[in-house]
């Protein structure tokens, strides 16, 4: 499972390292690379999941009904921008252009490990992202009471 947080910088072509423990994880569920999405999330982050988890993914956006047009356009927006990364020797990955300039990375970047894929963010959308959960969503009674049904 992809735990933590990791703080690195994204190069001049657009690669970022990976840590080593997300490479043994990556290495371990599918191969040497990993599928990169974002576009069509509500979040400025992107998801990171090895090949087999993405495989998962795509079967349940396969099987969900596409009724709305909102849905169909997510599915269309969220797998047509999304891209396999596969690491480098250094354990590095290039981001494609198109997904560096949805998240806005741009130089200080966080990988974080959210169980089944992680995600990265730039640096200043993580931190705002942060201070939204405590300033904003546990004020909220409702998200304190569900996080409080988890038993943490």
């Amino acid at each position: 499972m992809f735990r933590g947080s990791s703080y690195h910088t994204i190069d001049d072509k657009g690669r970022i390292n990976i840590p080593s423990r997300f490479r043994e994880l990556i290495r371990n569920n599918g191969g040497n690379g990993l599928v990169l999405s974002g576009p069509g999330l509500d979040e400025q982050g992107l998801v990171a999941y090895p090949y087999k988890n993405w495989e998962m993914v795509e079967d349940k956006i396969l099987r969900m009904a596409e009724k709305s047009p909102s849905m169909r356009r997510f599915r269309r927006i969220f797998i047509g921008e999304s891209a396999e990364c596969t690491l480098d020797r250094q354990g590095r990955i290039l981001i494609p252009q198109s997904l560096r300039d949805y998240a806005g990375l741009e130089k200080d970047i966080v990988l974080v490990g959210v169980l089944d894929h992680f995600e990265i963010w730039s640096l200043e959308n993580w931190n705002e992202e942060k201070r939204k959960l405590h300033e904003e969503d546990m004020q909220d009674e409702e998200v304190s009471n569900e996080i409080a049904r988890l038993g943490l």
